[in-house]
């Protein structure tokens, strides 16, 4: 799940709890074939029957509330299998493909492994969460320490913790449902801190996209000198940093950042290059034609600044996908599909003939900028 759907999720829960209300946390555990969701996707199930977002396109939710309502009322957790498929004789008919597994469990404010992950959730904290599909127990499992809750025997529980931590290492970590060298299927959950992104430039065109990362879950930050620019009328949601080029070492991108260049200012823009590409994070994008974007780096290295292969390894430019984007709406369509791509190791082809599963990742394959300037030219 993004996280504007867990800030979702959680907003519900908390209203919910501070009425007096019972819920149920429905999770997608496993997917089989084609499916309109992937692992980990959550719903909330409240005790009067209201949901609070999805697991599919609209045809699982009722029965998944039907059976949450039994799980509020005893308590006890369940797995069940959906088919998706068109003959299925379960009696859905979608005509998906494929198939799904969802656990329900009733959610518990005061059980320490609840507790531990609900905190993590609403603090966008990296964690995980272990849970045997056959057998009892559970784990919260940060990502350096002690866990809370436990699996039994002791070996069920090494082998979760150490695919948990593998997990939290990723780029982008998605839950996962593994099999233990027992045979016991584990349903790993991951939580980690929402992704963020830097707009360096608070023009016109960063408008949409501040508000597009904003909705789908973006911590952002914007940086310009212009203090008038800077107004969380324009910026709704954002942190604002009035920061002229020669203060940026002042701010230093927060983990798991992607920047922006986007100042249509070639002083400014030339300064901001060298702060991002010195910063250590993983995506550095240009906004503009690629000529622009060697310019500066030309120009950058012509002054006596030196770039090693993995700081060049990581710009983009031009940024965004080829989608004829011309407007400020559509070129922040284009950014924000882009990293979407990026983030999750896909190369934001088209889907049309695309005969496997649509959520299989792809190899991530990074493009570097052709021809960039080496330190010695």
């Amino acid at each position: 799940m993004n996280a504007a759907e867990t800030r979702a999720l959680l907003t519900a829960l908390n209203a919910a709890l501070d009425r007096g209300q019972r819920a149920a946390f429905a999770t997608v555990v496993g997917v089989q074939g084609s499916a309109y969701r992937r692992e980990g996707t959550r719903m909330l199930v409240l005790d009067d029957g209201a949901q609070v977002c999805m697991l599919s396109g609209g045809c699982l939710e009722a029965e998944v509330v039907e059976v949450a309502l039994e799980v509020i009322r005893t308590g006890t957790p369940t797995v069940t299998h959906y088919d998706l498929s068109e003959d299925a004789t379960w009696g859905l008919g979608i005509g998906c493909g494929g198939s799904v597994d969802v656990r329900v469990e009733r959610v518990n404010p005061q059980d320490p492994v609840t507790a531990a992950w609900l905190s993590a959730l609403r603090g966008g904290e990296p964690a995980a969460l272990a849970v045997p599909l056959t057998g009892e127990g559970r784990m919260f499992i940060p990502p350096g320490g002690a866990v809370t809750g436990g699996l039994s025997p002791a070996a069920l529980q090494e082998f979760a913790v150490t695919v948990a931590r593998e997990r939290l290492t990723s780029l982008e970590p998605r839950a996962v449902t593994v099999t233990a060298p027992d045979g016991t299927p584990v349903f790993i959950d991951v939580n980690t801190p929402p992704p963020v992104l830097v707009l360096y430039g608070a023009g016109h065109d960063a408008l949409p996209l501040a508000r597009g990362a904003h909705d789908l879950g973006y911590e952002v930050h914007v940086i310009d000198p212009r203090a008038a620019y800077l107004t969380p009328g324009r910026f709704p949601g954002a942190t604002l940093h009035d920061l002229a080029p020669e203060e940026l070492d002042r701010f230093t991108p927060p983990a798991r950042a992607h920047l922006m260049i986007m100042n249509h200012h070639l002083d400014r823009d030339r300064t901001c290059l060298h702060h991002a590409l010195k910063s250590g994070a993983a995506y550095v994008g240009v906004l503009g034609p690629l000529s622009r974007a060697q310019g500066l780096l030309e120009e950058l290295v012509a002054g006596g600044v030196t770039f090693s292969a993995a700081e060049l390894g990581r710009l983009r430019a031009p940024v965004g996908l080829r989608l004829g984007a011309e407007a400020p709406e559509e070129v922040a369509l284009s950014i924000l599909a882009e990293l979407m791509a990026w983030r999750r190791g896909y190369d934001g082809s088209f889907l049309s003939g695309h005969a496997g599963r649509i959520h299989d990742a792809q190899t991530h394959a990074a493009s570097p900028l052709p021809h960039a300037p080496s330190p010695d030219q």
